[in-house]
């Protein structure tokens, strides 16, 4: 054989070994890859509470301030609502009422019990009222009071 020939011959067996070796790193990198992104796992978090979507409350406006009051239904006695006004200062003003539920019991009847609430705040008469629960937005239905309706007369029951 001519020293041509054999010239050719190893470099052709070069080719072959240096691009098997390029598959193979090739295949490798990819199946890295493939490992390392992990599955996508989507956590739903429970909202509590999720059914109060709205509140409907009365409202009263007498001598400056407003006065909301109403009741919650919810699956325990145990529930307790606390409901606070907080007034922006902006023209008109701005309310936003946070409820929130307080239960400290371990165990409790699972018994449907209605909640009421009263929230006072002094605010202009044109102020914009909404509402929040448990930190999230939510409608608020204020039901105008008529013109001889106090709020003492709207029974307001708290637990003690």
């Amino acid at each position: 054989m001519s020293q041509r020939s054999i010239i050719l011959i190893v470099s052709f067996f070069v080719l072959i070994v240096v691009g098997m070796f390029m598959y193979a790193n090739l295949k490798k990198s990819e199946l890295e890859q493939a490992a390392v992104i992990p599955p996508v796992i989507e956590e739903t978090q429970e909202i509590p509470y999720a059914d109060i979507t709205r509140i409907d409350a009365k409202h009263y406006y007498i001598d400056g301030v407003h006065t909301l009051v109403g009741e919650l239904a919810f699956p325990t006695p145990c529930d307790l609502l606390q409901a606070d006004a907080r007034v922006m200062e902006s023209y008109p003003e701005q309310v936003v009422v946070d409820f929130t539920v307080i239960n400290t019991a371990d165990m409790c009847a699972q018994v449907i019990t209605n909640q009421r609430f009263r929230v006072d705040f002094s605010a202009a008469s044109q102020a914009s009222i909404s509402a929040r629960f448990m930190g999230r937005d939510i409608e608020l239905n204020l039901i105008p009071a008529g013109p001889e309706e106090r709020p003492e007369d709207f029974e307001l029951f708290i637990k003690g």
